[in-house]
Order: C-alpha cells, then sequence, then structure tokens
C-alpha cells in the first residue's frame, strides 16, 4: 500500500505564497501519479496539478502560472508552490496517488486560507 503524509498549509495574505508537500511512504514504485488536489467549502475536489510517470504535468487553468508542481524521486516527495495567491485558492488540499495495484489514494488534507 502506498501512504502519503501532507504538511505546509496555513494563513497567508492575498499576493503571498506558500508551499506544500506530500511524503509518499510504502510501495511508492506502483505510482503512475501524483499531484495535488483541492476542495473548497461546499464545492467538489477538483484537480490543482498532477504529474504523471514520464514527467506529463496538468494544471487547473485557474491555477496556471501561479503554481508549479515539482517530484522528488528520491526522496519521493511531491511538492506544490503556489504564488500569487487569491482568496479563491482557499481549500483544503488533498495529495493524490493513483497506484497500479491500490488504485487511487488520498492524504489527510491540509487547509489553505488566503485571507487578510
Amino acid at each position: 500500500q502506498v501512504q502519503l503524509v501532507e504538511s505546509g498549509g496555513g494563513l497567508v495574505q492575498p499576493g503571498g505564497s506558500l508551499r506544500l508537500s506530500c511524503a509518499a511512504s510504502g510501495r511508492v514504485f506502483e505510482i503512475a501519479a501524483i499531484g495535488w488536489f483541492r476542495q473548497a467549502p461546499g464545492k467538489e475536489r477538483d484537480l490543482v496539478a498532477l504529474i504523471r510517470n514520464g514527467g506529463l504535468i496538468d494544471y487547473a487553468d485557474s491555477v496556471k502560472g501561479r503554481f508549479t508542481i515539482s517530484r522528488d524521486y528520491v526522496e519521493n516527495t511531491v511538492d506544490l508552490q503556489m504564488s500569487s495567491l487569491k482568496p479563491e485558492d482557499t481549500a483544503v488540499y488533498y495529495c493524490y496517488a493513483y497506484a497500479m495495484r491500490a488504485g487511487a489514494i488520498w492524504g489527510q488534507g491540509t487547509q489553505v486560507t488566503v485571507s487578510s
């Protein structure tokens, strides 16, 4: 099984930056894709950014040019650098991985609040 643990959430002012990190453990060699989703109150959980094996990266249109996802294959981490944050980026951010045997795996979530 694969386990995911997020860190780095918090409160930040509009226009500020924040970096989220997700540490994967267990059968990490089964991971085919890994990245971040977010869920705002009363809304569905949506893709933020995803890295697939081979290096293909997908971003939500709303974060393109502001967020950058990166993966460290040695440390088994995936980070999300968020810049120019807006109040509408406020949400619980979940680390996500798709593993070949286990399917979709989620972290416990970390709160990001953008407010003055």
